[in-house]
């Protein structure tokens, strides 16, 4: 399984720009980050790539997980986040969404 290794100096525009492009060519979204900052800028990332990808019918969440990697021969802890996609429906009017003359609140 590939990743997006985020780090501290990553942009979250650029990965978020990924994130989006990935989820519209049906490419599975794994993140990988080592560290505070890294992890911020990768949530960040998200909650850009979520205002893309939200006016196409697309929204997406996360759950992060917790990994041991090397580096360079020194064992680290790195948190990765899985992607996950959901499809979004039109909003149907319910009672509950109705005011009392039958118009969408």
């Amino acid at each position: 399984m590939d990743f997006l290794k985020v780090s501290s100096k990553s942009s979250p525009a650029s990965v978020a720009g990924a994130i989006a492009g990935m989820v519209k060519d049906g490419v599975p979204v794994n993140m990988q980050c080592v560290g505070a900052g890294a992890v911020n800028q990768a949530v960040k990332a998200i909650a850009i790539a979520r205002g893309f990808l939200i006016p196409t019918g697309v929204d997406v969440s996360c759950a992060p997980t917790f990994s041991d990697i090397d580096i360079g021969g020194e064992k680290r802890t790195a948190i990765r986040f899985a992607v996950y996609v959901h499809r979004l429906t039109p909003h149907s009017a319910t009672p509950d969404t109705m005011d009392d003359r039958g118009v969408v609140a």
